[in-house]
């Protein structure tokens, strides 16, 4: 599951909607392509209140080399960076590359003004030179996890989820988790209908489940392990009311016990009943944001069954309340 407990701004509250990128010397191209496919196409179906987007560098005027040789022309300088309301740092040219001076101080300043600073894989480096990592939980991609603990060892590092959100410093593991992060700020401005919207033309799920342990070892689960398994995990989310053990999900899986235990594992990165409970909590937090249903009716609908139950595992993964996070994250249709 994500690590998400922060939200100290609240969405559709957003002032400062402008969102620069950072060009730099040995630019991690995927990284900053999913930075420009996510926040830099037009989106007229979102209306006038849709980000701002600029590529922006330490020096203008030249072209920055990608690691693979292209080049990335820029928009512009510091200033798009100390006037963003949020900036994107895309991986980083090397973790052991030295972060400019100058990138620092403009860093540490547009921090200070409230920029929202957010991290895709090795990225995370840059803000730890910068200082402004210091008791908020990080993670980054798994290859990278023991030089970052190393290098900085006064972070707070989370190695097995697939981004982290402390408000306005937010962190993602391997490349493609920049995506899941992406996706999380949409919905944290917007709304889940924006991130449905933005991720059903990306032709990605608008959220993951699981961390990125389940990417460590078997990057893609074995065919007739995935030709089981797909099935069962699309009737559990289209079924999270009914009551789900190990002894009937394995039975639907065509396995024992054990083998579907130890594939399931393999295929999540964690057990049967904490992607469950993470499954119920990610539809309990959709339908907080976007119905007038009751804690208890939602307790019910997500197979949590009594409201103590549906309020003892929200807290423990996101680290807040029901109604404190249905009171930051409701729609503005279904407030009064």
């Amino acid at each position: 599951m994500p690590n998400a407990s922060s939200a100290n701004s609240s969405a559709h509250q957003i002032q400062n909607r402008s969102v620069a990128v950072l060009a730099y010397d040995g630019l991690c191209l995927f990284e900053f392509g999913v930075c420009c496919e996510i926040f830099g196409l037009k989106r007229p179906e979102m209306g006038g209140d849709w980000y701002s987007f600029a590529v922006a560098c330490l020096e203008p005027g030249r072209p920055y080399r990608a690691s693979n040789g292209v080049t990335v022309a820029v928009d512009g300088g510091i200033d798009l960076l100390e006037n963003a309301g949020t900036i994107l740092i895309p991986g980083w040219s090397g973790v052991s590359d030295p972060v400019p001076e100058d990138l620092v101080e403009v860093l540490r300043r547009a921090h200070e003004k409230g920029a929202r600073l957010l991290t895709i894989c090795s990225g995370v480096f840059v803000l730890a030179a910068c200082g402004l990592l210091n008791g908020h939980k990080v993670t980054t991609h798994w290859r990278y996890f023991d030089a970052l603990s190393d290098q900085y060892p006064d972070l707070i590092t989370v190695p097995n989820v697939l981004y982290t959100d402390n408000g306005q410093i937010l962190t993602s593991a391997g490349s493609a988790a920049g995506i899941d992060l992406c996706l999380h700020l949409i919905r944290r401005d917007f709304g889940p209908a924006a991130a449905n919207s933005v991720a059903k033309r990306l032709v990605v799920p608008p959220h993951r489940e699981g961390g990125q342990a389940q990417f460590v070892d078997h990057s893609v689960p074995p065919p007739s392990e995935a030709s089981r398994l797909s099935p069962l995990f699309e009737q559990i989310r289209t079924n999270l009311a009914d009551t789900h053990t190990i002894k009937s999900l394995a039975a639907k899986a065509g396995m024992s016990e054990r083998t579907f235990l130890r594939r399931f594992e393999s295929a999540t990165g964690t057990t049967p009943a904490r992607w469950l409970t993470g499954l119920r909590v990610q539809k309990a937090k959709d339908l907080l944001e976007e119905s007038l249903l009751s804690i208890d009716q939602i307790a019910e609908q997500t197979g949590f069954g009594t409201a103590a139950t549906l309020r003892h595992h929200f807290r423990e993964i996101l680290g807040t309340a029901p109604t404190t996070y249905r009171r930051l994250f409701q729609s503005t249709s279904f407030q009064a």
